[in-house]
């Protein structure tokens, strides 16, 4: 009981530090661009695709937000696209007792038509998943990871989008312990302010 109380509070702790970071960062930019705060806001759910032991059960409700610092709106064509990443801030909730995970990163996102995209995303996670083996369970080895991800979507218009992707999170054995990881698949709507 003691421990799925502490779960709890870790992951609603979590969840407030994610939007309280997200909301000053969005602000102090915003205020300095003077428009918008968010440059696209993205929902969705996941799953595990990992077998065996390493499997996690339930779906994972995910929210991300994404900031433009660098100017990608204004860049065109994929060159300049690639020179202009944006920066993500999200979460990833775990449900049936499973690893929550806070991250944070560049995404690099390419047009390869009006409505068909590309993408990759690269930075870090906190999470709550199991660290030593002693639970069923990835066994994750330290408490901050790598996180990356590969996306395709489909945009139905200027504001709403559909994408499809693949993310993983591991320490590329820099940690003392083990490397399970979790790679996670899902569908996320975008709405682009």
């Amino acid at each position: 009981m003691k421990s799925e109380f502490r779960s709890l509070l870790l992951r609603l702790s979590g969840i407030a530090s994610v939007a309280v970071i997200a909301s000053s960062l969005g602000m102090s930019s915003a205020a300095q661009a003077g428009d918008k705060v968010f440059d696209e806001l993205r929902f969705g759910a996941s799953a595990s695709i990992q077998g065996g032991h390493s499997h996690e059960d339930g779906v994972f409700p995910e929210i991300t937000v994404l900031f433009d610092p660098f100017g990608f709106e204004q860049a065109t064509g994929w060159k300049q696209q690639l020179l202009h990443p944006r920066v993500h801030l999200g979460t990833s909730i775990g449900t049936a007792g499973e690893a929550t995970q806070f991250f944070a990163g560049f995404t690099w996102t390419v047009d390869l038509s009006d409505k068909i995209f590309a993408e990759a995303g690269f930075g870090g996670v906190i999470h709550t998943g199991d660290i030593d083996g002693n639970d069923d369970e990835p066994d994750l080895g330290c408490r901050v990871l790598f996180h990356e991800y590969l996306g395709a979507g489909y945009r139905f218009n200027s504001k709403w989008n559909v994408m499809a992707q693949l993310a993983h999170s591991s320490n590329a054995n820099l940690c003392d312990g083990p490397n399970d990881g979790m790679t996670r698949a899902g569908l996320m709507v975008g709405y682009k302010f």
